[in-house]
This record gives structure tokens, sequence and C-alpha cells, in this order.
């Protein structure tokens, strides 16, 4: 057994090694058994497909333990629909329900002592990744690929943890094309956030917010997570296809009609973010991350929403951890109990 951290309220979101990962490996057209694996590397082709064509998809869920001790893993089922979904999209076969619950369980269960304690504000964080193996030097699909679940107990996404922070507005970089691949969790997307990711971090802003790329007309996302914004008692969120279908911002959506607020998924114009009182990015990784300012430097314009977060954005944190540890009712049917 690897070293248990001593003081799971210090865990940053880092990986933090545990002792199994499970593998399910697609051969000759079909999905074969799941596999338990004590190794953290991948022995991969030269020219495997993930490596020279992008044939890569991840999707990230997180489990939670309980006051009661029990282990709850919080909306799997559409984790598994969006992986399938972005498979759809570049080529690679679906994982069956069958197995990729099979492999949740699994890893989940044989690294049990990972699952951080209750009220630490820690989590485990599970990472499905689907990948292509086979080996092609032209442009094509592989043959052969590999489904790899593996876990690491984290804290909050931001070191300051529920605090609100200051965003830069990107004009010069589209993070995905409107009609490109967008949509899917694949590393591409990502890939291309990272250079003016890293430009906004080193002026001091903790993260980028893109518009579409089209018409630089509408509000597209922030690089790791969906954007939203309440005015009065309304939810906003921009519609568009090329974002990522967050389960995190469906879960928001759903609570704030649960609370009697109008949600409205919609193109979001730019001009827009001076209407609101409270804005914030939302994701797996942070919940919500509230908004604090927007700086749209080539427009001269800064947004601002306040040093401390907003009720509502507040009341939906607090309602979603609260079905998330147990604490209140799953009236969606949200949690799956281990």
């Amino acid at each position: 057994m690897k070293t248990i951290p001593e003081e799971w309220s210090r865990l940053s979101f880092a990986y933090y090694p545990t002792d199994y990962n499970v593998r399910c490996y697609y051969r000759d057209g079909k999905w074969g058994a799941v596999e338990t694996s004590s190794s953290e590397h991948i022995v991969m082709h030269i020219s495997a497909t993930a490596l020279h064509y992008g044939q890569e998809i991840f999707e990230g869920l997180k489990a939670f333990r309980g006051k009661d001790g029990r282990v709850r893993i919080f909306r799997w089922k559409e984790n598994h629909e969006r992986m399938n979904f972005s498979a759809r999209g570049i080529l690679v076969p679906e994982v069956p329900e069958a197995i990729f619950e099979e492999a949740l369980r699994r890893v989940i269960e044989l690294n049990a002592d990972y699952v951080p304690p209750y009220g630490t504000g820690a989590s485990l964080y599970i990472r499905p990744l689907l990948i292509g193996t086979g080996a092609r030097l032209g442009v094509a699909p592989a043959d052969e690929f590999l489904f790899v679940i593996f876990v690491s107990p984290v804290g909050p996404y931001f070191p300051t943890g529920f605090k609100c922070v200051d965003v830069k507005l990107v004009r010069d970089v589209d993070r995905a094309a409107t009609l490109g691949t967008g949509r899917y969790k694949i590393g591409g997307n990502y890939a291309a956030s990272l250079v003016s990711g890293a430009q906004a971090y080193s002026e001091g802003f903790k993260m980028a917010l893109y518009l579409d790329a089209k018409e630089k007309k509408y509000i597209d996302e922030c690089g790791p997570a969906n954007f939203f914004g309440i005015r009065e008692n309304t939810y906003v969120t921009p519609d568009s296809e090329s974002i990522l279908r967050s389960i995190t911002n469906m879960s928001l959506r759903a609570l704030a009609e649960d609370m009697g607020m109008t949600v409205e998924r919609r193109k979001v114009p730019v001009e827009e973010l001076s209407t609101f009182s409270e804005t914030g990015a939302c994701g797996t990784a942070a919940v919500i991350t509230p908004i604090k300012s927007i700086h749209d430097k080539e427009m001269n314009a800064i947004y601002r929403y306040g040093d401390e977060p907003g009720e509502k954005s507040v009341t939906l944190y607090r309602r979603l951890q609260a079905v998330q540890l147990g604490d209140a009712e799953d009236k969606f049917g949200w949690v799956t109990v281990l």
C-alpha cells in the first residue's frame, strides 16, 4: 500500500499515487475483460494513434465519503454517456456501460483507503481514459484501444478554495472551432488553451474566458470549465456547439430550477456581462469558482462582481455539495452509494 496522506485537508488538486488502476483492451473488434493493475505506466507503440492523431478521450468525476462512512459516486452514468459521445466524434469504439460500471466500482473498492474522510473538503478524483493504441502511420483510426480508470485523492482545484478569482477575457485565441471538436472531452481542446491560459496566469488572472470562434460576439467557456451568470433570479449559461457538456452545469441548472430560479441556456453576448450580479465557472474539479472580475483588455472594459461569492452561487455550491456528500436528499437520483 502506498502512503496515505497524514492531513487530508491539505491535499491540493494534483496526482497522488494509489494502489491500483483498472484496464480493458479492445482488440479484434471487441472489448476484453476488465483487468487490475498496480503499474502507473502504459506500454504503447510509438506509432499509436493517441500519440499522433489525437484519438484520446478522458473524463473526470468524483467519489465522496459521507458522514455515515459510505462512499458515493456522483452522476457516473452521465460521464459514461459523455465519454461515448466523444468516442463517436473521433471514431473510437464506445465502452459498454457494464464494462464502465465494473471498472468504476472495482477501482474505487480497491483504493477505498484513499477516499478522503468526511469533513476534510477532499474527495476521490476518478479519471477514465480511452486511447487509441493501435499503430498507424497514415491518418486513420486505430484497430486497438485501451480503456483505463485511475484515481487520486484531491483537494480544491484552486488552493484558495471557494474564493472569487479574476478572469481575463481572451479575444486573440480560439479554444475550439464552432463546428470542430470543442464539444468532446479530448486532450486537443485543452492543449489549445494552454498558451493563452498560461499568459492569463502570468498577468495575475486565474483563468481565461473565451469567445465564440465564428463571430467573437458571444461567451463560449473558460479554459477548464463552463461559464454562468446570475441576474436577479435568473441563471444564464451559454448554449454553444463548441463547448463541453458540463455535468456540473447540468446539475446546477437543475438545482437552480428547484430553487425557483429561471434558467436560460442560450447565446450570451459579451455586452451582457455588465448586467450580471454574479458570475462563475463550473466543473467537476472546482464545482463553482466565483468570479470577482472579468477583464476585457482589448475593449478596455472591466466587469466587477464583488470580492465575495454571491448569495445564489453560495447556495448552489452548498446544495450541490450536500447532495454529493449525502447530507441532503438526492431527489434527482444523481448519487450511487457503494
